[in-house]
């Protein structure tokens, strides 16, 4: 896909900016006192400009991404979220949302809702406890990944569920590619040794496929690299697919580009991703449509 054609999938993304932000902040809870904030809170205005683009990749640095802390959640936002606003920054084709979120012990997000949205959240530290109107009751922690396919419409609440220590979490949305399904909730647990020095596929499009599925053309990938080793990816949809890396942890080369912790890293027009760890590296591929339908 042509750079100008990117942009502009990039500007009708930015009619989502606001798609259930509002909503996903709008009560900020204190699971015993049930204390509510006020949903302005929620997240400053903070335009980056520490961006790098070339024709086929965007680079954004961890220091770069819109930041929010209120005490109980203190959030880092790749892309524009709730009072984050950067227009170069709406989204990756159909990714739209990449919070980094640490939560406060036994703070969390009040009951709200969602729709037609994909949403998955990886847990990189300590319990988050979710329920949802469907009658799901669940926790998730490090080595778990849960997907919520919002749909024609769901309401869910998460939590801190200890009271000792913070939760550090992933949350994503991927726009889906079929709209008003029936609302759904999956989550498994994942053998980390799967992913030592090689790719262990976490998501993908189909039910019967390695890790949990959504509404969407979409993989990803995890990997623990070891420093010195190598991996090569190969993106399956060639055609129409581009790939966000996220550095969780770790200094990595991609395609010749140095990362750091917390980097991302967008490549488009590609057929492979030639990955280095410089240092014993944790890293998230997500290879998504680049367009928006």
């Amino acid at each position: 896909m042509k750079r100008k054609e990117f942009l502009k999938n990039v500007s009708r993304g930015g009619v989502l900016a606001a798609f259930g932000v509002g909503n996903y902040l709008k009560a900020a809870t204190n699971s015993s006192a049930k204390t509510k904030m006020d949903v302005k809170q929620i997240g400053f205005n903070h335009i980056t400009t520490m961006e790098t683009k070339t024709a086929t990749t965007v680079l954004h640095k961890a220091a770069s991404r819109g930041k929010a802390n209120h005490g109980w959640l203190n959030s880092h936002h790749s892309f524009s979220f709730a009072n984050y606003y950067n227009p170069e920054r709406m989204n990756f084709g159909v990714l739209r949302v990449l919070n980094d979120d640490v939560v406060s012990a036994g703070m969390g997000f009040g009951t709200h809702p969602h729709n037609n949205m994909e949403i998955i959240s990886i847990p990189l530290e300590g319990d988050l406890e979710h329920k949802d109107s469907m009658g799901t009751s669940a926790v998730i922690r490090q080595g778990d990944i849960q997907v919520m396919s919002a749909g024609r419409g769901i309401l869910h609440s998460e939590y801190n569920a200890n009271k000792d220590k913070e939760v550090k979490f992933l949350q994503i949305w991927v726009m889906p590619n079929e709209k008003g399904v029936a609302p759904r909730y999956d989550q498994i647990t994942l053998n980390l040794e799967d992913r030592k020095n090689k790719l262990q596929q976490v998501l993908s499009p189909n039910a019967d496929d390695a890790g949990v599925w959504i509404h969407q053309n979409a993989w990803f990938n995890m990997t623990s690299l070891e420093e010195g080793k190598s991996l090569n990816y190969l993106l399956n949809d060639t055609a129409n697919n581009g790939v966000y890396a996220f550095v969780i942890e770790g200094n990595v080369t991609i395609n010749g580009q140095q990362l750091e912790k917390r980097d991302g890293f967008g490549l488009w027009d590609v057929e492979n991703l030639e990955i280095t760890a410089n240092s014993d590296t944790e890293l998230l591929l997500m290879e998504v449509p680049m367009n928006i339908e």
